[in-house]
């Protein structure tokens, strides 16, 4: 055997390893251009209400539009990539959402941005699921907590950028001027998507060893599931479904209350400008983006130890619920900075518990129907959102914010004891009752 020509299959082998961990980290990417653009109308509201003299309660109308296209594209979105495939479904949904993004800086009234934000939640639905279907297929079991973890925390990069670039571009250049930058950003990303994503099976760049080891470490939930009928029927039946689904609707609106109104927050309650959001509204996504890692690590290690792999995933949820308790206080404590701490604590617990919530679909379901079952819990949580964020501006437009901070504690224990009560380790006998006639 030639040895200069063995080296260097030994070094293309160790590169071709790290194939699946390339395209996480490029779901990273397009989960913060999409969080980029759907906060801009967020970061900027404080100058978009004033200049136009919307209300809370238009202001949640606007906000509420969004949720509701982005909720029913997570539910449709989910089915047609499993049907056309993630690279394809993507790419439409990026420069969709991009092209959305640009035209909204040319929106001048309620209408027009409640109708720019629906179409913007058409786009922005297909990225989960399209995420969830990719670790799914490019991830180890063991692996695979780690993996979310990694394209999930782009949330909160995105939401930590854009709280802090778009004030800024906002002050410089103009409001519209963000919109038009955040726009751009997505189809910057596109060019990286087609250079780095193939399906696993014919991707050109992968080696057999690393085709191997993705497969020998997954839990072989691989066949073809029913069709028509009878696929709906078997996943509504499963309590499994019942407990993704209710666990996440009960926590996403934490998540979507925090993002949607926390620059309005800090500038109704705190007395916040623009420069001032910027310096400081950012903070909270990046201890969102630390309890992203830290609940895929230690899941991971949890299933290294021998912990039963849906054991570990819950357990998290339940450690979770305690820091989320924090934002329980933020209304009435009198420090800005203590405000603002019990808020990043809110959020780093929330963090961890949703990346359990995003893994537990790849873990409990074949990989034909994750994407599916993802997108019909983003469904049910964008619908639970969408009242929840609409109830927030009427509350507040009477009250005031502190009851929406005690139901955004609360929720979390609800979400965790659904859980608790319905989520199973699946059985072979249970894995071929769904997968076959």
């Amino acid at each position: 055997m030639n040895p200069i020509r063995s080296v260097t299959r030994q070094e293309a082998s160790r590169g071709s390893r790290r194939i699946r961990w390339w395209i996480v980290w490029t779901l990273f990417f397009s989960t913060v251009t999409n969080y980029i653009s759907r906060q801009t109308f967020s970061v900027v509201a404080p100058v978009i209400t004033q200049q136009f003299h919307f209300s809370h309660t238009q202001m949640a109308q606007i906000l509420g539009a969004f949720q509701i296209s982005y909720a029913v594209t997570w539910f449709f979105g989910g089915i047609v990539l499993d049907a056309v495939g993630t690279r394809l479904g993507l790419s439409l949904a990026v420069a969709f959402w991009s092209l959305v993004n640009i035209f909204t800086a040319f929106v001048s009234s309620a209408f027009g941005f409640a109708a720019s934000r629906f179409l913007l939640g058409i786009g922005e639905g297909f990225n989960w699921p399209g995420a969830s279907k990719t670790v799914a297929e490019w991830f180890p079991d063991r692996e695979r907590s780690v993996a979310v973890a990694i394209f999930d925390s782009g949330s909160s990069v995105g939401g930590a950028i854009a709280s802090l670039l778009i004030p800024l571009i906002s002050i410089w250049l103009g409001w519209r001027s963000a919109f038009v930058f955040s726009g751009i950003v997505g189809f910057g990303w596109l060019l990286v998507w087609f250079r780095i994503y193939h399906p696993l099976d014919r991707h050109p760049r992968l080696t057999q060893e690393e085709r191997e080891l993705i497969r020998t470490g997954q839990s072989g939930r691989t066949t073809t599931p029913k069709a028509g009928r009878g696929r709906w029927t078997s996943l509504f039946a499963d309590r499994n479904v019942w407990a993704v689904v209710l666990g996440r609707a009960l926590t996403d609106p934490i998540w979507w209350f925090y993002v949607f109104w926390l620059p309005q927050y800090l500038s109704d309650a705190r007395g916040f400008d623009m420069k001032r959001i910027a310096l400081f509204a950012w903070m909270p996504f990046v201890a969102a983006d630390l309890g992203n890692f830290l609940g895929g690590l230690l899941s991971g290690y949890l299933v290294r130890k021998g912990v039963p792999l849906i054991r570990a995933r819950t357990s998290i949820c339940v450690i979770s619920c305690l820091p989320i308790l924090a934002g329980i206080p933020v209304a009435t404590v009198h420090s800005t900075y203590a405000a603002l701490g019990l808020i990043c604590l809110a959020l780093w617990g929330y963090a961890a518990w949703s990346t359990m919530g995003l893994t537990l679909p790849s873990d409990l379901f074949p990989q034909q129907v994750v994407a599916t079952v993802t997108g019909l819990s983003g469904f049910a949580a964008g619908m639970v959102s969408t009242v929840f964020t609409i109830l927030v501006g009427i509350l507040v437009d009477r009250f005031s914010y502190r009851p929406a901070f005690v139901a955004a504690g609360m929720l979390p224990l609800a979400a965790t004891a659904c859980l608790l009560l319905l989520v199973r380790a699946p059985q072979a006998s249970q894995e071929r009752a769904i997968l076959h006639p």
